[in-house]
């Protein structure tokens, strides 16, 4: 920092200041237009106020016509109903400025000019600052922009534009100002903003087109946001003034430290380019891994979000649906095959056992009949206590669960089971109390000794 200039350009900073506070104060105190312009401006904030009042519910009805807008077009259109006032006094000022610059002197209609910038400026502020999502950037962004449109109508801008660059840190031939990161911090807020509208924008238009598959929107819609992002960076260290030449060999050295601590994130993004450009799993697949079955909600650079019947939210790692074993139950198609076992006693016909079976399966809502989808029934064994089977289903919705589907089908049986007199048999044992004389006998010694 230049420790010769600092306090001479702030001096010039302190005194425009106080001149510019004179000035102002001078125009509530001298006679003369500078009043006049000052009960102009009173008179226009009250016919605003005014016009708001009367024609207020003329432009609620008028925007509740406009069911078939955009969605920011209509937020855009409740914050201009929220400060229809302050709209209202925006055209009112400026429309008295020009006609007051062409009819008289220029001076006569100075205050009028600066009250009607300040005013254009507190709307456009309020705006523009709903792009800016984060609370605390909101603020931030609406204090700055405040200042500077304050300067600007007050003609400061020379002054204090000298004064923060007065205040700078030279490396060499790197000159660092506050005023140079300002217009940094400025032109990178604004271009991050327009990066992420521009993003949004490509991935909604991406999703409109049916002729792209959904895993391929998702990959085209990331490559669009990392390029906007990527030229955002660049464009930041440029504006800073970084030689990009320069630390080609020290960005080298810092990927390549960066990679080994990097090394799963690395290849949770590649496993992500992957799963998109194959097509192995798309938005909409229901999966199992492991212990989670669920539907994907949407594919990310580095996790798969998979949301259960319960509404748990599970971020699988990209890396994990590549090196493991994936179930995907609508891979190629959504239907899907559930096997269904249960036992009868050996007492029921298994011919009228089958039939019946199918019958019930059908009787189902979500089962599928059909050809290639007719429910089946088959016997598996005979065991102890039942001759086992097992009854196959297709359903074509995997995502509306397939545990209801399950005790649907189990409840059917059951009801039908008991309307033909089948019976589900269970093991039973016969538990032999043995007296204070031990009986004679080979068995009643083995019981005994057991």
């Amino acid at each position: 920092m230049d420790n010769d200039i600092l306090p001479a350009t702030l001096e010039e900073l302190l005194t425009a200041i106080l001149t510019a506070g004179q000035k102002l104060l001078g125009l509530f105190t001298t006679p003369g237009w500078r009043q006049y312009q000052m009960l102009i401006v009173v008179v226009l904030v009250a016919i605003s106020m005014v016009l708001s009042i009367i024609t207020r519910r003329y432009w609620e009805d008028w925007a509740r016509a406009r069911e078939g807008w955009p969605k920011w077009r209509l937020r855009t259109l409740v914050l201009l109903m929220r400060r229809l006032s302050l709209l209202y006094f925006v055209v009112l000022s400026w429309a008295v400025y020009l006609v007051m610059q062409e009819s008289t002197w220029p001076s006569r209609s100075y205050i009028i000019g600066v009250v009607a910038t300040l005013a254009t400026a507190l709307l456009v502020i309020a705006l523009v600052a709903r792009a800016v999502r984060n609370g605390t950037l909101r603020i931030i962004f609406r204090w700055s922009m405040w200042i500077y449109a304050t300067v600007v109508a007050l003609n400061l801008t020379d002054t204090v534009a000298s004064f923060l660059d007065g205040i700078a840190i030279e490396i060499g031939a790197l000159h660092i100002s506050v005023l140079g990161i300002l217009k940094a911090t400025l032109l990178i807020g604004a271009l991050f903003v327009l990066a992420r509208l521009a993003s949004q924008g490509a991935s909604n238009a991406l999703k409109r087109n049916d002729d792209i598959s959904p895993s391929m929107q998702v990959l085209l819609g990331k490559a669009v946001q990392v390029l906007l992002y990527g030229w955002v960076f660049i464009v930041a260290i440029r504006t800073l003034g970084f030689d990009l030449t320069g630390l080609a060999f020290l960005s080298g050295a810092i990927g390549v430290g960066i990679g080994f601590g990097l090394q799963k994130v690395v290849s949770n993004l590649i496993s992500g380019v992957i799963i998109l450009m194959d097509r192995s799993i798309k938005p909409g697949d229901v999966i199992s891994l492991g212990e989670t079955f669920g539907w994907i909600n949407s594919l990310g650079a580095r996790y798969v979000s998979v949301v259960t019947r319960d509404g748990r939210e599970y971020l699988i790692p990209n890396e994990d649906l590549i090196t493991g074993q994936v179930v995907n139950w609508s891979h190629s198609d959504q239907f899907v095959r559930l096997d269904l076992t249960f036992g009868t006693s050996y007492s029921d016909d298994p011919h009228v056992v089958r039939a019946v079976a199918i019958g019930a399966a059908k009787s189902v809502k979500r089962v599928l009949s059909g050809p290639g989808h007719d429910p089946v029934c088959h016997i598996t064994g005979f065991g102890d206590s039942s001759v086992d089977y097992v009854l196959r289903v297709w359903i074509s919705d995997p995502t509306a669960g397939l545990t209801n589907i399950r005790g649907n089908v189990f409840l059917a049986l059951w009801d039908a089971f008991n309307a033909e007199g089948i019976s589900i048999p269970f093991p039973q044992r016969e538990v032999r109390l043995l007296g204070d004389q031990p009986e004679t006998g080979t068995d009643s010694q083995h019981i005994r000794a057991e």
